[in-house]
């Protein structure tokens, strides 16, 4: 009984044993075996260990396999990708990289030997086919060339056999099927791509086809042929030579009146590396109407690569005395003014290049206002080349032309020309028209006296005076001495140029340019130095010095220069302007007594006598009022005789006007203004001087996708 209760109690101590949270009971009433924790644990963990090394082991060859030979992976086995930063690859993915790159080229080197092969085998078949009498078997051939030229390997099989590139040109030429001739022309253009394909078609007549082809009514055919004709020109030696002898210029200009803008960007480009130096093929362009139309592209569209490559044409064409009146007729000006301002900085440079060589034919161009307008707010440029054109430009337009003088004055012009005197330093491009433009803002029409006060106002007489200084460049200082001239005109500018040197720089220059004229002798033979002859440095300086004598204090200061004795000298000149300045300056000299008797004492009489008879009304006047006031303190016989002469020469038809002039003779007669203004330069922009010019390097952008271009050679600039 006892044994009973203690089996029982037993089995009810191990039930609660087992409740609590501890661990099985011992084995003791249950007969459980048991082990230790830490055995247990270290066992299962082992077990798992080895599951999970085979199951990762496994895994990552999986993933090296996929990643460099993923086309070995069974069906339906997919590796495990590592999830990764796509700017941090994982190891595997970089070794990846380089298998799969080889893995491509062998691919892509099988193929291209296949390609090749085919291509090879095609050839021979394929060139009867193309000149085969119906027209469905060359329709079919022509096509199927089309398509093998679409890889690299077939086309360069197709470009080394001179057969089935003439087949080609026969075929386009030749069919009247619109489709055979796209397919012939896109041959053509595909091959074009290469150098050993240029070579192939020029070779082979192809010029001549494709420019006949610019006639087609299929415009996919005419975008072939032009952009063909374009990458022969641009890279292929003699090209240009036959597409002029195959009228090529005659067919293109007339496609200016397409309205693709893409297409046209590729005409003009051709024309300009057709036209560019050849005076015979500007010419062309001129009677097909190309001004014309290239004016209208530039007035209508927005294109900037076309914008760009017409206003490259227009520049070309700018230095033809024929083509510039005509683009100026059709607007020219008006056209690339439009452009000044624009974000396109390779536009804008070439519009202002082409508006400088056109700008002197442009002198009695209405509608400018607003180009003058932009070119003086152009003159604040840094860029040199801006600088030179917006001064080369408004030194032409206010050539003779008042209104746009005036415009000029009253929009801060000469203050603007002022400063760029002053940033152009010793760059003569921008100091000669900037002064050239001043001297004309200075003379000649309404605001001229304001124009004069305000190159004072703006201190800007130091800086002209400084440019007749040594070393002298003398187109500089040919319009400098002419600017002075129309400085000296306004009173309030005497003492300022005094005072800045003015007069004894005017004598030296007008010593050494005489000198240089009597090395040469007096006759035909002339003396030109920078190409300005020193016979007008003899004009400009004596006459310059003519004006500022009118001062009493100026008068004194050339007086006491020893100057008489050389405008006396200069008296007997063979230069009617050079006689008619010398005798100025010494009438106004003679106002002074003692200056008169040293005019007598150098022997002024008999040229004067001379002069007196001359057919140039302001030589006459001039000579007659000095002989008359050297003649005040003679006797009067001699006084007599001098009446008598003068009367005699100047007033034979009219006795009573001498009367009335000698009463007045004391008086100054007044300056005798010179010339018109000339135009700066003379003779405009030639190619010459124009293609001396630095240009950086053009660069031919691709046109469509499928286009590329090598970089163009150097073009010196402007066009």
């Amino acid at each position: 009984m006892s044994l009973q209760m203690s089996e029982a109690e037993g089995a009810v101590k191990v039930e609660e044993w087992q409740q609590t949270f501890y661990a099985p009971d011992s084995g003791i009433q249950s007969g459980a075996t048991t082990i230790r924790d830490e055995d247990s644990v270290s066992a299962s963990a082992g077990e798992n260990a080895t599951d999970m090394e085979a199951q990762y082991s496994l895994t990552r060859a999986q993933r090296v396999r996929a990643a460099m030979f993923p086309e070995t992976l069974v069906e339906g086995e997919t590796a495990l990708t590592a999830h990764s930063n796509p700017d941090q690859p994982t190891n595997v993915q970089r070794l990846a990289e380089p298998s799969q790159l080889l893995k491509t080229a062998i691919v892509h080197l099988i193929n291209y030997q296949d390609d090749a092969e085919l291509a090879t085998r095609a050839v021979p078949e394929l060139t009867k086919l193309l000149a085969d009498e119906d027209q469905v078997v060359v329709n079919k051939a022509a096509l199927i060339v089309n398509q093998l030229t679409r890889k690299e390997a077939s086309r360069r099989v197709l470009m080394q056999s001179p057969q089935m590139v003439s087949a080609v040109v026969r075929a386009m030429q030749n069919t009247g099927d619109l489709e055979t001739a796209r397919c012939a022309a896109s041959v053509l253009h595909s091959l074009s791509h290469q150098r050993e394909g240029l070579l192939a078609i020029f070779k082979s007549g192809g010029i001549p086809a494709l420019v006949r082809m610019l006639s087609s009514p299929m415009e996919s055919v005419l975008f072939y042929a032009i952009t063909t004709l374009h990458n022969l020109l641009l890279h292929q030696e003699g090209a240009k030579m036959a597409v002029r002898l195959a009228d090529g210029l005659q067919r293109m200009v007339p496609l200016l009146k397409k309205t693709n803008p893409k297409f046209l960007a590729i005409t003009t480009d051709c024309l300009q590396l057709l036209s560019y130096g050849n005076q015979e093929s500007k010419l062309i362009i001129l009677a097909n109407g190309g001004p014309e139309s290239l004016v209208f592209i530039m007035r209508n569209h927005n294109y900037e690569k076309l914008l760009w490559t017409t206003s490259r044409v227009l520049k070309v064409l700018s230095v033809c005395p024929s083509n510039k009146p005509a683009i100026v007729d059709a607007g020219g000006m008006q056209a690339l003014g439009q452009h000044l301002t624009g974000s396109s900085q390779r536009l804008t440079q070439n519009c202002l290049w082409t508006l400088r060589n056109l700008s002197d034919a442009a002198t009695k161009q209405e509608g400018l206002d607003g180009l003058l307008h932009i070119l003086v707010s152009q003159l604040g440029s840094d860029d040199v080349n801006m600088l030179t054109c917006a001064t080369g430009i408004l030194s032409n337009l206010t050539c003779n032309n008042a209104r746009n003088k005036a415009l000029v004055t009253q929009s801060g012009g000469v203050e603007a020309l002022i400063h760029a005197v002053l940033r152009a330093g010793e760059k003569e491009d921008v100091a000669e028209p900037a002064v050239c433009a001043l001297r004309h803002l200075t003379s000649r029409h309404p605001d001229a006296e304001l124009a004069q006060n305000a190159v004072r106002l703006h201190y800007g007489i130091p800086a002209i005076t400084k440019l007749l200084g040594q070393p002298h460049y003398w187109p500089v200082v040919k319009a400098t001495v002419g600017l002075i001239r129309n400085l000296a005109l306004c009173p309030a500018n005497q003492a300022p140029l005094r005072e800045s040197g003015t007069i004894p720089r005017l004598v030296n220059l007008l010593l050494k340019a005489h000198q240089e004229t009597q090395r040469h002798g007096s006759g035909a033979q002339q003396t030109y130095q920078d190409g300005v002859r020193m016979e007008e440095i003899v004009e400009g300086c004596t006459g310059a010095l003519h004006i500022l004598a009118r001062d009493p204090i100026n008068r004194g200061e050339i007086a006491s220069m020893q100057t008489i004795p050389l405008f006396v000298q200069l008296l007997y000149s063979y230069v009617e302007n050079i006689k008619r300045v010398s005798a100025g300056v010494l009438c106004e000299l003679a106002l002074d007594k003692q200056c008169a008797e040293m005019i007598d004492a150098e022997g002024a009489s008999a040229p004067l006598m001379e002069l007196l008879h001359s057919p140039n009304e302001g030589i006459a006047t001039y000579a007659a009022a000095v002989l008359f006031r050297i003649s005040e303190d003679k006797s009067s016989d001699y006084r007599k005789r001098v009446s008598v002469e003068l009367t005699h020469s100047l007033f034979k038809h009219d006795p009573a006007a001498w009367e009335m002039a000698h009463a007045a003779m004391p008086l100054d007669p007044g300056y005798i203004p010179d010339d018109l203004d000339a135009v700066y330069p003379p003779y405009g922009y030639s190619d010459l001087p124009m293609d001396g010019l630095p240009l950086d390097a053009e660069l031919h952008e691709q046109y469509m996708p499928e286009m590329t271009y090598d970089p163009r050679q150097v073009y010196p600039n402007p066009l």
